[in-house]
């Protein structure tokens, strides 16, 4: 006999915020399903939402189940819906097919019935399942940075254990959504953007690294035919989650598209007992005009965290690239003296200050200072960098261990292992279990101990290798990816909390764990290893698609990359990274008398302008000969910008016929002008427009021009060789 439908909560909501509307279906006790999310909807009234809501429930198609589809944000079987489900899980085969219904519906804390609309605010649905096995936690919110972000828990009522194999939730996108954008990746070319059709069936991007991962999708767009950095309707998804994850896109055969994310567990993983909850990861979603508009939503969330990251950050010097494991007291307090000489104010010790790690075979996880190395201990060198007015950071890697090390020695069963070998070396080591509890309080003990004794300021967290085999040798080689990232979250929330002034850089082979998870706890990412100008580039440039200028790790490299083999000039590795945090990696003691002084006049820059360079809003454009690079930043309120523009072909280009500006007020008349920072971009011929130098060294005289005939005109662009960059300056006339 047909069960009669089931009642419950009966809501219509709609919440706006930052020219984003969210219209959200919450009627005769169903899960949420959302009717409309994307450009804000004025005057939206009870009668409004209604009527769309009911003008949105499609026909039924021929050869379909015989009800409308309704496709909530946890996508549901029983309502007839053959895609991805939302939860997947069972009690040994029993109630794999859940019929939620719901019992209460709350918005910002209050329980609603009928229409309510609001501003940026939080919605929770409880439900039950028809047999009173689970309970259903669905939380939507609009946040006024106008991101739309939902997560799912799942809770045991029932006697047996419920196995969780999948949670993820999903935000459907209109038909218009014709085309899909992700990245890959690898190391050293990180954030690689591929884009195709959106095609019928599922888009699926599963990351089983343990980590983010340098191939990660990292966020998954869908937008109009031919979306860019600046029109187009488009829509993104992004899994915050530092562990085994997913990204989806999904086009049905009925019509509906969607994008969905959650957690990727391995089998076995999240087994619940009687009340116990599994929470899956927020999946965030941005909608924009435009890439640059879905970006800056993404920057705004970020900015809006506490403790906020300031733009009036440190220049770093990392000495990795100068020293590598040849820590010699000499030779790093000359750097320290000739970085702090030229305006350095962080002094970063990398890899090797430990142990026996005198190369990456040995000692990784004995945290203790190498005594033959530092007889005094660190003492020495930190004394003298902090006399020089800077602060002092260091690497650590604790997640990891060489198996010729002390700890792996003393403690085998520590190694995160899915049988009694251990899992193939990568980078010569082996991952720590964090889900241990002894290994957890080691770890923990150790790095306070550091941060402690030498007041550290600042430390590089590194993550040099993938979780592969990832057991628990305490639980018969059980899955521990998802205890592990656990553990990591716990790790940095202790330690921060510990020391509130203490900043974190999240490193991982170079860029192969960012996510909004990792960054609610850390505030800088090394974007790559690969510190080249001419690759570091595009990836800025795509990295920047999630974070904001200031959390980005953008180094002064030396005029040799050691990744690449390729030789650059001083002005194009300076004008490269100015737009992060700036850093230097760099034997500044082979540095020339020349190089030094020009180094100093680009952190001068970089001091003197880092509250725009860092914190102004993001703007891209393409360029149409399609080897010009072209970015820059804005002031919020649209009074300056500064921009970059240059070739990063392989050949020597003639230049494209003009240069466009986008994202000014079009009404507002603005002086534009080159800055020659350093030294004179090689091969230089400029424009007419430049004008003359002024001969007391003040630079060109540039002109005048609206911003809109900047954006839709433009100035005809100068002649410069390959990899080069001409900075402009963007001030009120």
């Amino acid at each position: 006999m047909r069960n009669p439908p089931r009642t419950g909560p009966d809501a219509t909501i709609a919440l706006t915020a930052a020219g984003v509307t969210v219209l959200i279906d919450a009627t005769a006790g169903r899960l949420p399903a959302i009717t409309h999310w994307g450009p804000e909807l004025p005057d939206l009234d009870a009668e409004q939402a209604d009527a769309l809501v009911r003008a949105s429930v499609p026909v039924i198609g021929t050869n379909n189940v015989d009800v409308p589809p309704r496709l909530a944000v946890l996508p549901e079987p029983h309502r007839g819906w053959t895609g991805r489900p939302g939860l997947r899980g069972s009690s040994e085969g029993r109630g794999w097919s859940a019929a939620f219904g719901s019992t209460s519906v709350t918005v910002a804390g209050e329980a609603v019935s009928g229409f309510v609309a609001a501003d940026a605010a939080s919605v929770e649905v409880l439900a039950d399942d028809d047999t009173g096995r689970l309970r259903l936690r669905l939380t939507l919110e609009l946040l006024p940075s106008g991101l739309l972000r939902g997560r799912a828990a799942v809770t045991n009522l029932a006697a047996e254990p419920y196995t969780v194999d999948e949670l993820a939730v999903a935000f459907p996108v209109p038909a218009a959504a014709a085309e899909l954008l992700d990245f890959t990746g690898r190391h050293g070319l990180e954030r690689v953007p591929q884009r195709g059709p959106f095609r019928f069936g599922a888009h699926v991007r599963e990351n089983r690294k343990g980590r983010t991962g340098a191939d990660s999708a990292y966020l998954l767009h869908a937008g109009t035919p031919g979306f860019d950095f600046g029109t187009g309707s488009v829509w993104a998804v992004h899994t915050a989650w530092s562990g085994n994850h997913l990204h989806y896109a999904e086009r049905a055969f009925t019509g509906e598209r969607l994008l969905g994310g959650g957690e990727l567990l391995l089998p076995g993983e999240v087994s619940l007992g009687t009340g116990d909850t599994y929470a899956g990861p927020w999946l965030y979603g941005s909608y924009g005009v435009g890439l640059d508009e879905v970006a800056r939503r993404f920057h705004r969330h970020l900015r809006a965290r506490r403790p906020a990251v300031s733009t009036d950050r440190p220049v770093t010097l990392n000495v990795w690239e100068a020293v590598y494991f040849d820590h010699d007291l000499p030779k790093l307090v000359a750097l320290a003296e000739r970085a702090a000489a030229v305006g350095v104010r962080r002094y970063v010790l990398d890899d090797g200050w430990f142990g026996a790690r005198r190369h990456d075979r040995a000692g990784l996880g004995d945290w203790v200072v190498s005594a033959d190395v530092w007889p005094d201990g660190l003492h020495p060198l930190v004394d003298r960098v902090r006399a020089l007015g800077m602060q002092f950071g260091l690497w650590v890697e604790p997640e990891m261990v060489n198996p010729d090390s002390d700890l792996a020695r003393a403690h085998p069963d520590w190694v995160m292992s899915a049988r009694p070998e251990w899992p193939v070396p990568a980078r010569h080591q082996q991952v720590l279990n964090l889900g241990i509890p002894e290994a957890y309080a080691h770890i923990r003990a150790r790095l306070l101990a550091l941060i402690e004794e030498y007041s550290i300021d600042y430390l590089k967290w590194d993550h040099n290798r993938d979780l592969v085999e990832a057991g628990n040798q305490h639980d018969d080689g059980r899955p521990g990816v998802h205890a592990q990232t656990r553990a990591l979250y716990r790790l940095l929330d202790e330690i921060r909390a510990a020391h509130p002034g203490l900043e974190i850089e999240s490193c991982s082979s170079g860029g192969g764990r960012i996510d909004l998870e990792l960054l609610e706890r850390t505030d800088r990412v090394w974007v790559s290893d690969n510190i080249d100008p001419h690759d570091r580039q595009p990836m800025l440039r795509w990295t920047s698609q999630l974070i904001p200028p200031e959390f980005m790790g953008s180094h002064i490299a030396s005029g040799h990359s050691h990744f690449t083999g390729r030789r650059h000039d001083l002005g194009f590795r300076a004008a490269t990274a100015v737009f992060g945090h700036l850093g230097i990696e760099w034997d500044l003691t082979a540095a020339s008398a020349d190089e030094l002084a020009e180094l100093a006049v680009w952190i001068a820059f970089h001091r003197d302008e880092r509250e725009l360079l860092l914190g102004g809003d993001l703007v891209r454009m393409d360029q149409a000969d399609g080897h010009t690079v072209c970015h820059g930043v804005l002031a919020p309120d649209r009074s300056r910008a500064i921009f970059a523009a240059g070739s990063t072909g392989s050949l020597y280009p003639d230049p494209p016929a003009r240069l466009t500006f986008r994202g000014l007020d079009p009404h507002r008349r603005y002086l534009l002008r080159p800055v020659l920072v350093g030294a004179t971009p090689a091969g230089l011929v400029p424009p007419a427009w430049w004008g003359t130098p002024a001969p007391d060294g003040t630079g060109y005289p540039g002109l005048r021009l609206t911003g809109a005939a900047l954006e839709h005109v433009g100035v005809a662009a100068p002649r410069t060789c390959p990899d080069q960059m001409v900075i402009y300056r963007v001030d009120p006339a």
